[in-house]
């Protein structure tokens, strides 16, 4: 009977534990008892408005709800100024996001804020610690802190303080809208391939007509192509994750 090292032990061990904590495919050593079914994550995308988690992430979002993750779309407003704070509110944008989320199998969350006008307060911090924790989340991605967008860095900065003030439980990720325009000094530190989901993440930015994708959704396609190129594939998205975030990892990110 071959021995087996205390290092080719461990490192194994190892695999299958990184493995199982994101929902992947574990495989069993010959002989072994079959593994448990992947753990199905809980994973939240934070939107200073509709239609930002579907630019930054669409295409990781597709992936995650295809192996069966569960994802939620936390949309800081409903993206227009004047709409009034209470959930039963509905208006166009509303109705793009739903349709936006339906195409990504996810589902659609409203904080109560207005567009253009976000408050980061006391008051506000704890309503939004409430909010997020209500979804009990694995994962949370969010906006660039240094964003341009007033809205986006006031949806960063409230995930931040969740996060921190939460214990630092669930995986943190930033990702990048409008690189350029919108997001800058961005470098990823981890991508995921989205080759095969762009043309769902295509059509999910194309569900909020009154946002001119036909304008805006080149840009996105520039960005995950630039990304691709230097991540080895058609195209990717990419992120960075906190430095002292617990390490899920990506769906198959590459």
């Amino acid at each position: 009977m071959k021995a087996i090292s205390r290092r080719s032990m461990l490192g194994q061990a190892g695999l299958l534990a990184s493995t199982a904590a994101v929902g992947l495919p574990v495989l069993a050593a010959a002989g072994a008892e079959p593994a448990p079914a992947p753990r199905k994550l809980r994973v939240v995308v934070t939107g200073g408005h509709p239609g930002d988690p579907e630019c930054g992430c669409g295409g990781t979002i597709a992936r995650y709800t295809d192996a069966g993750h569960e994802v939620t779309l936390l949309y800081l407003n409903r993206g227009e100024p004047d709409a009034p704070t209470h959930l039963g509110v509905t208006g166009v944008r509303t109705a793009e996001a739903q349709r936006a989320c339906e195409i990504l199998k996810a589902h659609a969350v409203f904080a109560r804020q207005i567009d253009g006008h976000a408050i980061v307060d006391p008051a506000h911090y704890a309503e939004f610690r409430e909010l997020l924790a209500k979804e009990r989340p694995d994962v949370v991605f969010t906006h660039w802190p240094i964003d341009n967008h007033a809205d986006h860095r006031a949806m960063s900065n409230l995930v931040y303080d969740a996060w921190f003030r939460g214990g630092r439980r669930f995986a943190l990720y930033y990702y990048e809208v409008s690189n350029g325009e919108d997001t800058v000094q961005f470098a990823p530190t981890q991508y995921v391939d989205i080759t095969a989901t762009e043309p769902r993440k295509r059509k999910a930015c194309f569900a909020h007509a009154s946002q001119r994708p036909e304008k805006f959704y080149a840009l996105q396609e520039t960005i995950t192509k630039m990304r691709g190129i230097e991540s080895g594939h058609a195209h990717a998205e990419g992120y960075i994750r906190h430095v002292q975030s617990p390490d899920f990892g990506l769906p198959l990110a590459g």
